[in-house]
């Protein structure tokens, strides 16, 4: 079953949105958007502290305690989260996963130690991925401004055999730019791994999505489109069902004012 995911980004309390990762504008408060994307039928939401590598630590603890009051779907939250029991606190205050970046690239096997503390499903690799002019595509960290070094695929393979139970795959070229996901790129992640993968960056338009359930993902990340209302998750759902994909049913979803 397909999984749509809004994927909030904050800064400071602030839900942001920017274009590559980058030029952050203030959009409003998260919880508020959080509760809007429940009541549309959001299968889960994904926290990202957009800043947390500023500070060395996850600031969405007081976010998530807020967000769990009213919103009762699946909660991953990211970015700054660089040991077991950062995580622990994360997982404590509600969330459900978490998603590690940075920490990870620094010291891989901090990813087999989180699995083995939390358990697999609840360990997400993010992954910034920039393709480079030979094509292939490599990892990145802190808003993709850091270079890692690392073959992404490469980078998922290990990540996924050292215990991460699934991939947040954030194509920093597409993203902000609705012009669709990169399909290859989540095609090329897919097929290196059985873990399921979150396609992130450039849905513009719901087939967006269709494109990139198509290509690989088994669930997508959109920010943009939902952030400026040029859609809704129900809008996207139905899209989804009409081009044949395995969706969560009408009935099951909880619509404003129904």
């Amino acid at each position: 079953m397909i999984r749509l995911i809004p994927r909030l980004d904050i800064k400071s309390k602030h839900l942001i949105k920017g274009v590559k990762l980058e030029g952050l504008r203030k959009i409003g408060n998260p919880n508020e958007y959080a509760r809007r994307y429940y009541e549309q039928g959001a299968d889960e939401l994904l926290y990202m502290d957009a800043v947390a590598s500023l500070y060395g630590r996850n600031s969405l603890t007081e976010i998530v305690k807020e967000t769990v009051k009213s919103v009762f779907i699946p909660i991953t939250v990211g970015g700054g989260i660089r040991s077991v029991d950062d995580a622990r606190e994360i997982l404590r205050s509600g969330a459900d996963k978490v998603a590690i970046n940075t920490a990870a690239v620094q010291r891989p096997e901090l990813i087999r130690e989180m699995a083995q503390a939390f358990g697999s499903q609840c360990v997400v690799l993010s992954v910034e991925a920039i393709q480079q002019a030979d094509g292939q595509w490599l990892a990145f960290t802190d808003n993709g401004r850091e270079h890692t070094g690392l073959n992404v695929v490469e980078w998922v393979k290990k990540a996924v055999d050292l215990g991460a139970g699934e991939v947040l795959l954030t194509s920093v070229d597409r993203e902000g730019g609705r012009k669709g996901y990169d399909l290859a790129l989540i095609e090329a992640v897919s097929k290196a791994v059985s873990v399921p993968l979150i396609a992130s960056g450039g849905m513009g338009e719901a087939i967006h999505g269709v494109e990139a359930v198509e290509a690989g993902a088994n669930a997508v990340a959109m920010a943009d489109i939902l952030h400026y209302q040029r859609d809704s998750v129900s809008g996207i759902r139905q899209v989804c069902q009409q081009n044949g994909l395995t969706v969560r049913p009408p009935s099951a979803i909880r619509e404003a004012g129904a």
